[in-house]
């Protein structure tokens, strides 16, 4: 089995922190602890490695002799649930091409989890049931309440509107971590899309999709998040500004120069200098520049 690492104040929390990231539950999770950790100011964090229960271990409890592998998939499901004390069943919808099963529960919430997590989790256990003994994998899908349906659409959608916002801004655009069944969804949302391409980076679990537009303007510049915070946002709109107004940095500085100087360019218009004279105007021709200019893109 393959573990991960985590840390936490206790043993308590970095149990816990585990079962979140991973998906998974006490009864479907096995861990070891590293360090206890030590209390204190300057205390050591307890360490941890968890990693998923071998699904051998669960489905040999619900097992049943010369059923279909989708079958034998939802008999684990419905005995999972009942270890888990949860109010679902499951439904055996097809098994041609690939397996579909729906669960139907009195708490989809639950089964579905955060942006579909606990869903996935259940997805992955299924399939790795329903593929035991098997010399090519069949693909297996859970779902609950037609969730995977309308988080494809509401997925599509965002590809889209972040495609156009890449391209709008001529930066690339980083998504929050995927799983790879809807890194999927957004390549091949934009496969066809013009002016973009899209690539993944980072290490699982916490791989994303990066929104590359054709007219990208410095391609060292790093992707900036799809929800950028407010400070984002404001230093980028100062970008644009920056670049279309021609120089408003200089005349800033000629603004900021003119008040440390105290005004003397002011006097001097009205009254003259006093070593000849001479009068001088003061420059303000960057505000033309500034109201000119004064929508954001």
């Amino acid at each position: 089995m393959e573990y991960t690492e985590f840390t936490g104040k206790t043993v308590e929390d970095a149990v816990e922190k585990g079962l979140e990231q991973l998906g998974l539950t006490k009864e479907t999770a096995e861990w070891e602890v590293i360090d206890e950790g030590k209390k204190g100011l300057f205390g050591r964090k307890a360490r941890i490695k968890m990693a998923q229960k071998e699904v051998k271990e669960i489905a040999e409890k619900v097992w049943e002799d010369g059923a279909t592998d989708g079958e034998r998939a939802v008999a684990f499901l419905d005995g999972l649930f009942k270890m888990l004390n949860m109010s679902a069943c499951s439904e055996l919808i097809s098994e041609k091409e690939k397996i579909v099963i729906n669960v139907t529960a009195a708490n989809s919430n639950a089964v579905i989890g955060k942006r579909g997590a606990t869903l996935d989790a259940l997805q992955t256990l299924a399939g790795a049931v329903a593929n035991t003994g098997r010399d090519d994998y069949k693909r297996v899908v859970v779902d609950c309440e037609n969730y995977r349906e309308g988080r494809e659409e509401t997925l599509k959608k965002l590809a889209e509107n972040l495609a156009q916002k890449a391209i709008r801004l001529g930066r690339k655009i980083k998504l929050e971590e995927m799983n790879p069944y809807e890194r999927r969804i957004m390549h091949s949302a934009l496969s066809s899309f013009e002016g973009v391409k899209t690539i993944s980076e980072g290490k699982e679990p916490y791989r994303y999709v990066v929104i590359v537009p054709d007219n990208e303007e410095d391609p060292s510049a790093p992707a900036i998040p799809a929800r950028g915070d407010r400070r984002d946002r404001d230093n980028r709109r100062g970008d644009r500004r920056d670049r279309g107004r021609g120089g408003r940095r200089d005349g800033v500085d000629r603004v900021s120069n003119h008040k440390r100087s105290g005004g003397r360019d002011r006097r001097e218009s009205r009254g003259g200098s006093s070593s000849g004279g001479t009068t001088m105007k003061a420059s303000f021709d960057f505000f033309g520049t500034f109201l000119g200019n004064s929508k954001d893109q």
